[in-house]
C-alpha cells in the first residue's frame, strides 16, 4: 500500500530542491528523516514536513491505530517539477529594466511499505477473484 503527499508552489528553485530530493529517494523513512534533519539547506525543512505528511497519510489510509514503524516504510518515488514564475522587474543601468523570474516548484513524495498489511492482502484477494 502506498500514500502520496504533494507540496505545491513552494517558493524555491526546482534545481535547489532536487539536490536534496535525490538524497532521500529509495531510502527508508527513518533514514530519510535523519538525512533531512541534518541537511543544511532550506529545502530540507520543506521536505521534512512533506515526508511527515506522507507518513501520516499512509497511517490514515491504513485505518488502524498502529504506527508506521512496524511496516518498514520507504520513499518509493520522489520528484520535483517546476511551478509557475513570479515575474518581477529589476532596474538596470541607462534606464533599462531586467526581468527577474522568481521560480516555484511542486514536490511529490510517495511512500510504500515493504511488509504486507491486511489492506494489501484484501486487495490481492479481490484481484484474484476478479481474475477467475
Amino acid at each position: 500500500m502506498e500514500a502520496v503527499a504533494k507540496l505545491r508552489n513552494c517558493p524555491m528553485s526546482p534545481r535547489k530542491m532536487r539536490l536534496v530530493v535525490n538524497n532521500i529517494r529509495g531510502k527508508n523513512v527513518d533514514e530519510a528523516l535523519s538525512i533531512l534533519k541534518f541537511t543544511k539547506r532550506e529545502s530540507a525543512i520543506w521536505l521534512e514536513k512533506l515526508l511527515l505528511s506522507a507518513i501520516a497519510n499512509w497511517e490514515d489510509k491504513l485505518g488502524h491505530s498502529e504506527s508506521a514503524a512496524d511496516y518498514d516504510l520507504y520513499v518509493k518515488t520522489a520528484f520535483v517539477d517546476g511551478g509557475s514564475f513570479l515575474k518581477r522587474i529589476q532596474p538596470a543601468p541607462q534606464g533599462r529594466a531586467h526581468r527577474v523570474r522568481k521560480r516555484t516548484n511542486h514536490v511529490t513524495i510517495v511512500v510504500e511499505n515493504r511488509v504486507a498489511t491486511e489492506a494489501d492482502n484484501g486487495i490481492e484477494e479481490v484481484e484474484e477473484v476478479a481474475a477467475e
